[in-house]
């Protein structure tokens, strides 16, 4: 089942199997208030084009779930902390998942308190193409100056730069809350497993990755 844009969200085996029991991972940083973290996003900024955002990371607390907490860690590094049965009710998110990026987009502006802060993007083909990953490249390094994270619909298996496979054959949701090399190479905030929380690959593979769906983005 599918829609026009997006297939139906449901983690793979490996991804159930590495959020059984509702493992909740632990926060890679304190929350801060908004001067606090203006002044840590703008220490993160290095002259080589790199930028880190502060995410108090959770992992997901069921196979299900992915969309809800993909939006949670993405706003967290606004400084919010929303429930994510909360979301998972403003974006009907069942046991067969969130079914689409635009059933996201909505909570991330309501949530950031600004109806246009996040729209959605298609890559509707099968493979993403030189203009569209250049696209997705310039709105994740605009969308984490801005502040924000980026959150991904993704599918299949990607390697990330040290080599680790990642594979959601059924279909996840990720965030993406840093950069470096100028954008060409991303990092992911991931929910579903706590020990690999994050890690990094290049854009051209989460652009692959993320073709036949979308992002939301500033």
């Amino acid at each position: 089942m599918r829609t026009d844009l997006i297939r139906r969200t449901v983690l793979t085996v490996a991804g159930v199997a590495a959020t059984a029991g509702g493992i909740a991972g632990p926060a890679l940083a304190a929350q801060a208030t908004p001067a606090e973290r203006v002044a840590s996003v703008q220490a993160e900024r290095r002259p080589a084009g790199e930028r880190q955002l502060d995410v108090r990371y959770e992992a997901q607390p069921n196979f299900f779930y992915c969309g809800p907490a993909a939006a949670r860690n993405a706003l967290s590094v606004q400084g919010k902390n929303i429930d994510v049965d909360t979301m998972a009710k403003e974006m009907g998110t069942t046991e067969a998942g969130t079914d689409s990026i635009n059933d996201i987009t909505p909570v991330l502006n309501k949530e950031t308190g600004k109806a246009d802060a996040y729209r959605s993007v298609e890559i509707r083909t099968n493979k993403a193409d030189d203009k569209q990953t250049d696209t997705l490249r310039a709105d994740i390094v605009r969308t984490v100056d801005n502040g924000r994270a980026v959150v991904a619909n993704i599918a299949g298996t990607t390697t990330d730069t040290d080599g680790v496979t990642h594979s959601f054959e059924g279909g996840h949701y990720i965030s993406v809350v840093g950069y470096r090399d100028n954008g060409h190479t991303v990092k992911i905030a991931d929910s579903a497993n706590p020990d690999q929380a994050s890690y990094w690959i290049t854009v051209d593979h989460l652009a692959d990755w993320i073709a036949t769906r979308g992002y939301a983005t500033s």
